[in-house]
């Protein structure tokens, strides 16, 4: 029973090392990107091409994404708290940059693709805004663009069967070229995370002209 029991705190402590190393790998590469641009990449690159479905079974990929810059949160429509505050802080957001809002990519990303299906994703994120894109796809899709974004998931089980996930709650602000040039977190003031936007947002303007 003893070995037990460290066998599961070694488990615990092992996930949480992972997240903790996901969340400096993206915090230093934003750090790169905003003060350093002109360094080669030291770093994983974080971003990359993917392939996934929207709730109507339209393929989506990175190309479809292009031209502005995107905000890319990866959740689950189970998900008891932190999915639906993220989603709520982005419809905010959403509403309060008024006709700027139409500068930006919006997507929710599943990290649990056994449950959530293009069809299930589409309903729970028409609740919030239809600007959100809602996007699932196979298990090997999911993990795909997992690791190419380093997010962090993880399947935990519960009490009496069934489970729920631990995952990387951060919103990525990907760049008008799919390179990551910030990220808000979870949580973070409604008044901080417009100044990012506005910036952003700003910053594309100038890219492009």
């Amino acid at each position: 029973m003893k070995n037990l029991k460290l066998i599961r705190y070694g488990a615990w402590a092992a996930v949480a090392a992972l997240a903790l190393s996901a969340a400096w790998i993206v915090g230093l590469q934003v750090l790169r990107v905003q003060e350093n641009p002109q360094l080669a990449n030291p770093l994983p690159k974080i971003g990359g091409p993917f392939e996934l479905v929207n709730g109507n079974g339209k393929t989506v990929t990175e190309a479809d994404f292009a031209g502005k810059p995107s905000l890319l949160y990866f959740g689950f429509t189970f998900c008891p708290d932190v999915c639906p505050t993220t989603l709520a802080d982005m419809q905010g957001w959403i509403t309060d940059l008024g006709p700027d809002a139409e500068k930006l990519n919006y997507a929710f990303i599943t990290v649990d693709p056994e449950r959530d299906t293009p069809e299930l994703m589409r309903d729970y994120v028409a609740a919030f805004d239809d600007r959100i894109q809602a996007l699932s796809g196979s298990r090997a899709q999911i993990d795909s663009i997992l690791s190419a974004y380093r997010v962090y998931a993880r399947k935990v089980p519960l009490d009496g069967g069934g489970y729920t996930m631990d995952h990387s709650a951060m919103v990525y602000v990907m760049d008008a070229n799919n390179e990551i040039t910030g990220t808000i977190a979870y949580g973070e003031s409604h008044e901080n995370a417009m100044k990012k936007l506005r910036r952003y947002i700003a910053n594309n303007k100038s890219s492009s002209t």
